[in-house]
């Protein structure tokens, strides 16, 4: 199967309005020059920064350490509300809920919370659309708008982190524990920002969320060179590689920017970070009912990472309105697994959250710009 001609969109369109600047898009450091640049004295950036990581506080009138009648005006300068809540939807008994956010400009995301038994994770968007062209999702089907700043894409994880904290979910009140990269948009294509929210994540308080780098997961398709600046940060996050087929020939295919960097390279960057940071790395593979789901790409599979400290995760793929693709067969699902196994490579079946709320990323985003056309 050749690869069709498809552009590859990797720098952001122009943007008609600039995003506010928000503290969470500055380092530590930074953001007490934030606050002098306010004409604030610069412990101020220390003091809001405490309450937006430590207490997850949105309401400047519980800001006790700051004047009553400056709290609202330095709220509006260093913390400024970038997304605004569109509608939550829920299913699984209310333990996952979707949340569709408007952003400054009128652009759409989503995010993901989902409580388990032992953990609550979030999924979180790192831009707005995508660039990457994968004709089986629904995000990339709608092309790139922009990427999301800093703050954007950290005000979606202290939103979730407050939900749970409020007892928002069932189960009473809790603490996020998990992030991962793997809403709307390439994370990697999104670099600066995706790096910089990172930090506001893994920081300790008051500078940050305070959660370990074991607990967030950055997916990419590919992008070789994100690959390896990632593995000169520092941070020994998760990266999961969204691989879905084992073959140039049709990853070309489903994968446009393998035409770019090919498995082998991709492979090959990704075990420099695995000797880098110690960190076993993650094998997306969306089965694809009689796309990428034969026990002949199982088995190339197995012979690729048997002497890899790598895990697939299987993913059933959820189909978007009116796409050819749909997900594999459950025969064919539990054989690709036994071959799998049978290289001795580590394999689990992803759970398929979300399906009834148009659980693919960019649906619901789509749905509602559809709507109010």
């Amino acid at each position: 199967m050749s690869a069709p001609e498809i552009k590859l969109t990797f720098d952001e369109p122009v943007q008609r309005k600039k995003v506010p600047k928000h503290l969470a898009d500055y380092s530590p450091d930074e953001r007490r020059e934030m606050a002098k640049q306010f004409g604030l004295p610069a412990y101020r950036g220390v003091q809001v920064a405490t309450h937006y990581f430590s207490h997850l506080s949105n309401d400047p009138q519980s800001w006790s350490d700051i004047p009553a009648e400056m709290r609202q005006s330095i709220a509006d300068q260093l913390t400024p509300q970038l997304i605004h809540l569109v509608k939550s939807v829920t299913c699984d008994a209310g333990t996952t809920r979707k949340d569709l956010w408007k952003l400054h400009d009128g652009v759409l995301v989503e995010s993901v919370l989902m409580r388990y038994t032992d953990r609550v994770t979030v999924c979180i968007s790192s831009q707005a659309g995508c660039g990457m062209n994968c004709p089986f999702c629904a995000t990339g089907q709608a092309g790139l708008t922009r990427n999301l700043s800093a703050g954007e894409i950290t005000e979606q994880i202290v939103a979730a982190a407050r939900a749970c904290a409020d007892g928002e979910l069932p189960g009473g009140p809790t603490r996020l524990s998990n992030i991962v990269f793997m809403g709307m948009g390439e994370p990697l294509a999104n670099y600066n920002a995706v790096i910089r929210s990172v930090r506001n994540i893994t920081d300790p308080n008051p500078d940050g969320l305070g959660i370990s780098a074991r607990s967030v997961t950055v997916s990419t398709v590919g992008l070789v060179n994100g690959i390896e600046k990632l593995t000169q940060e520092g941070i020994a996050v998760t990266l999961a590689v969204s691989l879905h087929t084992p073959d140039d020939e049709l990853r070309d295919t489903l994968v446009p920017i393998n035409s770019r960097w090919n498995i082998k390279e991709v492979l090959a960057a990704a075990d420099a970070y695995e000797k880098s940071t110690g960190r076993r790395y993650s094998i997306e593979y969306a089965l694809i009912r009689d796309i990428n789901d034969q026990s002949w790409r199982a088995d190339l599979l197995g012979r690729l990472l048997k002497n890899r400290n790598a895990h697939v995760n299987l993913i059933p793929l959820n189909p978007t309105p009116g796409s050819k693709w749909t997900a594999s067969r459950r025969e064919d699902e539990a054989e690709f697994v036994r071959i799998l196994e049978s290289y001795a490579v580590p394999v689990t079946v992803r759970d398929t959250r979300g399906r009834e709320i148009d659980g693919a990323c960019g649906q619901l985003a789509g749905a509602e710009k559809i709507k109010s056309d």
